[in-house]
């Protein structure tokens, strides 16, 4: 399909950008209404979109697309508690995803190693840094409980995202090797 846009958004066909925004109101929808929240822990399913999307469109379309749904996110659902912090932390979780899924057949072995590089980097170092830094408590006082969660929730997602991954590429609805558009 032809690219009709210029400068940054001219990686972007049109079909690609409402599927980014398809994805964005998934990844919204998830992160701030299908949650759990407390202010130091949220636990969501909001991982499989950016998994998926990542899958399909690469590394920097999957990072634009998480970070544009983190701003979008709180604009709607939390006016005057925007923190950019978190909006790196999310366009760095699409990006580890594309690095590791993007045009490669899925596995538990490469969903694992994205999985657990966003879990130690980004979840446990990032966010909670992100936390310290908003709320003003000590980082002891918050790593425990996202310690727990973190440990409870990295196997979900290995699994939940290999499931679902493995599936899309068995009914070839994601093909490992792509046509350019």
């Amino acid at each position: 399909m032809k690219k009709i846009f210029s400068g940054f958004w001219s990686g972007y066909t049109i079909t690609e950008l409402i599927i980014s925004a398809v994805f964005i109101a998934l990844i919204i929808i998830l992160t701030h209404i299908l949650a759990i929240q407390t202010p130091f822990v949220r636990i969501s399913l909001s991982f499989l979109p950016v998994a998926v999307f990542a899958m399909r469109f690469g590394p920097l379309k999957a990072a634009v697309t998480a970070a544009a749904a983190d701003i979008l996110g709180c604009l709607i659902f939390t006016p005057g508690l925007y923190f950019p912090g978190f909006t790196l932390s999310a366009f760095l979780s699409g990006l580890f995803y594309g690095l590791a899924l993007y045009r490669k057949q899925p596995s538990i072995k490469r969903i694992s190693i994205a999985a657990l590089a966003i879990f130690l980097f980004i979840d446990l170092f990032l966010n909670t840094l992100w936390l310290t830094l908003l709320y003003q408590k000590a980082m002891q006082t918050i790593l425990g409980g996202r310690l727990i969660k973190a440990l409870i929730m990295l196997p979900v997602q290995i699994s939940l995202i290999y499931l679902i991954t493995s599936r899309l590429a068995k009914y070839g609805l994601y093909s490992i090797k792509t046509p350019r558009d």
